[in-house]
Order: C-alpha cells, then sequence, then structure tokens
C-alpha cells in the first residue's frame, strides 16, 4: 500500500507541474518592437514579419513600412509611411480610416471613436482610437481596432483584428505606443 500512495502522490505532482508548465506558456509573448526608421516603438504579441511596399498616400506613391502578426487568435499590425511636406495629414488619415472601414465591410452602428494618448505623437491631428466590427472576405465576423496619428510629416496606422477583441491585450498593445 506504501507504494500506491507514493504513486500516486508522484503521479499528482507530475500532473501538476505539467498544468503549471502548460499555464506558464503564454498565447501571447509581448515584446518590443521599432518600425523602420520611424521612432516609434510599440509591444507586439509575438515576433512579427516585416515588409515595404508601395503605396498611393496623399496623392502621391509612398513607401510604407510595415510589422505583423498573428497570435492569440488575433492579428496585429503597424504601418508607417513619410509623407514629407506640403501633405494635409489630417485628410490623409481620415481617408486611411475610410478606406479600413471599408475593406472590412464595418456597420456604421459598430464603429466608435475615441481620443487616444501615444506619446511623442503630434497633437494635430490628435491621435485617435477607432473600434469597429465587420466582415471577413469570407463572411464571418471580425471586430477591429485601429489607431491613426501623426508625427512631423510621419503618418501611422496600428491595427489588431479579431473574431473577439481581448481587451487585456488591445490594452497592452495600444497603451504601448510611444516615439523615442
Amino acid at each position: 500500500m506504501a507504494k500506491w500512495v507514493v504513486r500516486a502522490v508522484c503521479g499528482f505532482f507530475a500532473l501538476t507541474g505539467l498544468l503549471l508548465a502548460a499555464g506558464c506558456s503564454p498565447k501571447l509573448n509581448w515584446r518590443d518592437a521599432q518600425p523602420s526608421n520611424s521612432g516609434l516603438t510599440l509591444l507586439l504579441p509575438c515576433k512579427p514579419d516585416k515588409g515595404d511596399k508601395i503605396v498611393p498616400l496623399g496623392g502621391q506613391p509612398t513607401k510604407m513600412s510595415m510589422l505583423g502578426c498573428d497570435a492569440g487568435g488575433a492579428t496585429f499590425a503597424v504601418a508607417v509611411a513619410d509623407l514629407g511636406d506640403g501633405v494635409n495629414l489630417p485628410e490623409v488619415l481620415k481617408q486611411w480610416q475610410s478606406i479600413t472601414l471599408a475593406n472590412m465591410k464595418a456597420m456604421p452602428a459598430t464603429t466608435q471613436s475615441r481620443p487616444l494618448r501615444v506619446s511623442g505623437a503630434s497633437s494635430e491631428p490628435a491621435p485617435v482610437l477607432v473600434s469597429a466590427q465587420g466582415q471577413r472576405p469570407d463572411g464571418s465576423t471580425v471586430n477591429g481596432w485601429a489607431a491613426y496619428f501623426a508625427k512631423g510629416s510621419q503618418v501611422v496606422q496600428v491595427v489588431m483584428y479579431a473574431s473577439a477583441i481581448e481587451p487585456v491585450a488591445a490594452e497592452i498593445f495600444f497603451a504601448s505606443l510611444k516615439f523615442d
């Protein structure tokens, strides 16, 4: 009977150890990230893929640097572009927001906007956080949060898309935004 008790106790501790180890492997592994030459830093919950592409912003072809990754059932991404002088930044950010909402087929009744604090960002235009519910290309529901802001001649979009937005993850992600 003593062997049975020893095996039971050892089995209990082994099972407890496995459960604790599983709980310690986070689905969101937060790390510092910085888009190329932007001065912007943020936390991403996974190792990001990086890319650049030329996009039409402000009426001219513009190089956009992007970082993005998928973790915990959500997509996290940041895009930064330097528009140079003479571009109406508030108008560009407004158009970018409209395009994003149209692409996700956002329902106007679910779209909300609120001010966002981004340390070091320009106060004009003021940083904004937009949340909306829409549809993916396959017709399934998607929730999106997107921040839009500028610093100097740089414009920035930071997005999080998921079937269900996890409030703690969104808070960590958007609260981490800052310029050096």
